[in-house]
């Protein structure tokens, strides 16, 4: 296999160019074959296989520097850097992540996990070369999803003012999860098929051929297509900004990648190299479900089905049916996301009700501010929108909805531990930024009958609500205990006398396997379904701090200003001496791998919170016994 021959960087500068085709379908084929056992992102990945080749043949690693937007898609790019051995591994505990990561080679510039950010990035690193008077290049390469988030705009305003060379290469797909919508996506779409332009070409092509003076004037016409293009192609919105661009140029053609990154390396300033590729390339069924291979679990390769499909719905189905039938029930209610309607389970609502579904690209800020002005103009905005990314939108939580005190509700999907994506992706944070807003009610449903009361209760509360919930399986346990939902108030499960448990959301099925534990130890334990993180049932928690000997608060969340926290100070600011264990997440970024693997390594599963727990027990005794 010429794969074989690729063992470091730059290997692929050894191989003979009429090879390259070759090497693609190798790497393509290797992609599947274990992303089928591993699962990960893979139609990102086929479709840049020529693009990440000509990369690496046109740049000189890791002097020259890439930064992948997102980074879902640099396998490929792990691939040419040594990396082979280690896809066994991809995106599990202790292995390979399943983005860029500098801890993990030379070659990986600059960590990405989130879209919209290499340009900034890029155009940083492209700054620092020129105050530290060095020579490497710089590439940025953006997809065009991630042209809908406002960041790469504030990054392209400021890359017009360069005078040395910035590459900027768009990967157009016209996909960024789901399919792209938008006035960007539209105009892109124009540069792609834009008649004046291909039909003008063949003419003069065409014309120019039939003479050998007219042959060599084409070739060099076709060396000045840039130029040409300038000339021909409506809009030309980046020429407009100050950036030279080049293209659209076919992203599985490798002659004419090297060529046209040949030129943009000649370029005095920013200059953007427009990319066509195909999501999916070479794997039919990627190629006709993007989506469903934009993060793949394992599946069959013959047939593209997932190897263990799923039965049981999860969180986000829940919450799918359920905005439907608030649909149904309220012509007010509207469904906000930031292109993810497949992900945050509002393609059944988008199908329902059209009219009242918005998708407004990846850009999480305007989404919030958008549904801001929804609800002034007195319709009942929902915005589904996963944890790590909602904090991209803060600010706009703060001032466009909180501050005016609106009925916005952000159904926060992906709360908490979410496993295999890794630092950039855990959602566990929310709770910390946004228990600390004014006028912002902030839940968490226990289990599946929960999030659907949750959900009707916010619809009608008429003032901003933040209902957080976590990745997979949504808890068909304790049915039974449904408790209408009342503005601050806790639910008691089970009542006891030692110890009682504060749990949060999703920790409430883990503090079920604590009680167990702890009552079979002949310690009599409460189970509190705690429901609001803001605001706090003060009532409930003093009378649990003053009942019990220990109370022990549990939440997936970081323990700094989380639930935990807010229960501390309230205690104190009550003046309630009590033994209290606050079970949260550390302070540090959480890496890759399932979420059984990472809550025992964090500490907040059944086994761990029961040692720990013991561990004051004894330590209490001890104490006892010695004053």
């Amino acid at each position: 296999m010429i794969l074989d021959k690729i063992n470091k960087t730059n290997d692929i500068k050894k191989i003979p160019k009429e090879e390259y085709a070759e090497l693609a379908s190798e790497i393509r084929s290797f992609l599947i074959d274990k992303i089928s056992v591993t699962g990960g992102h893979l139609g990102s990945n086929l479709g840049c296989v020529e693009l990440t080749m000509a990369l690496h043949l046109s740049l000189d690693l890791p002097k020259d520097k890439i930064i992948w937007d997102v980074g879902h898609q640099s396998y490929t790019h792990k691939l040419l850097t040594g990396r082979k051995k280690d896809f066994d591994t991809l995106r599990q505990f202790g292995g390979m992540s399943g983005f860029p990561k500098t801890k993990e080679s030379d070659c990986d510039a600059f960590n990405t996990g989130h879209s919209s950010t290499s340009i900034s990035a890029g155009l940083g690193l492209v700054s620092a070369r020129e105050l530290n008077n060095t020579d490497e290049t710089v590439v940025a390469v953006i997809g065009d999803g991630s042209l809908t988030g406002g960041m790469a705009y504030e990054a392209l305003n400021n890359a017009q003012k360069l005078t040395s060379n910035f590459i900027i290469v768009l990967n157009d797909n016209n996909m960024s999860i789901s399919e792209n919508v938008g006035g960007v996506s539209k105009y892109l779409n124009m540069i792609r098929t834009a008649e004046p332009y291909l039909g003008i070409k063949k003419a003069l092509n065409n014309a120019l051929n039939k003479t050998e003076a007219g042959g060599n004037l084409a070739e060099r016409l076709k060396r000045a297509k840039s130029s040409f293009k300038q000339l021909i192609i409506p809009g030309m919105f980046f020429e407009d900004m100050g950036i030279t661009y080049l293209g659209p140029v076919d992203g599985h053609d490798i002659g004419a990648l090297l060529r046209v990154f040949k030129d943009a390396k000649k370029v005095q300033g920013a200059v953007l190299v427009h990319v066509l590729t195909h999501k999916g390339k070479g794997f039919s069924p990627a190629e006709r479900h993007p989506s469903r291979f934009h993060g793949a679990e394992p599946f069959d390769i013959e047939t593209g089905l997932p190897t263990n499909p799923r039965t049981v719905a999860n969180y986000t189905d829940i919450f799918s049916t359920v905005m439907c039938k608030l649909g149904t029930r309220n012509e007010k209610v509207c469904a906000i996301t930031a292109a993810m309607p497949d992900g945050t389970g509002l393609k059944r609502f988008h199908n329902m009700y059209p009219e009242r579904f918005f998708d407004v690209g990846i850009a999480e800020e305007h989404a919030v501010t958008f549904a801001a002005g929804l609800a002034i103009g007195g319709l009942k905005p929902i915005v589904a929108i996963y944890s790590s990314f909602l904090q991209r939108a803060y600010d706009q939580i703060i001032h466009d909805v909180c501050a005016q005190n609106l009925g916005v509700v952000f159904a926060v999907d992906r709360a908490g531990i979410v496993g295999s994506d890794g630092e950039t992706h855990q959602g566990i944070f929310d709770l910390s930024y946004l228990s600390g807003i004014p006028n912002l009610t902030v839940m968490a449903p226990k289990n599946k009958w929960e999030l659907s009361d949750m959900l009707k209760y916010a619809v009608n509360l008429g003032t901003p609500v933040a209902i957080r919930y976590p990745k997979g399986v949504a808890y068909a346990g304790l049915k039974d205990f449904r408790a209408p939902i009342e503005t601050g108030k806790s639910e008691y499960i089970y009542k006891g006398s030692d110890v009682a448990l504060l749990a949060v959301g999703s920790m409430v099925e883990c503090g079920e396997s604590v009680r167990d534990e702890l009552e079979k130890r002949g310690i009599s334990t409460s189970l509190i379904n705690v429901r609001f993180v803001k605001p706090l049932d003060e009532v409930l928690i003093s009378e649990a701090a003053i009942g019990h000997s220990l109370l022990v608060t549990m939440e997936e969340n970081v323990i700094s200003g989380g639930f935990g926290e807010h229960v501390s100070e309230l205690l104190s600011a009550n003046r309630i001496v009590t033994n209290l264990i606050n079970i949260g997440l550390e302070d540090s970024f959480i890496q890759h791998g399932s979420c059984a693997e990472l809550k025992k390594a964090c500490g907040i599963d059944s086994e761990s919170i029961v040692s720990r727990i013991l561990e004051r027990f004894e330590s209490d005794r001890d104490n006892e016994k010695t004053s």
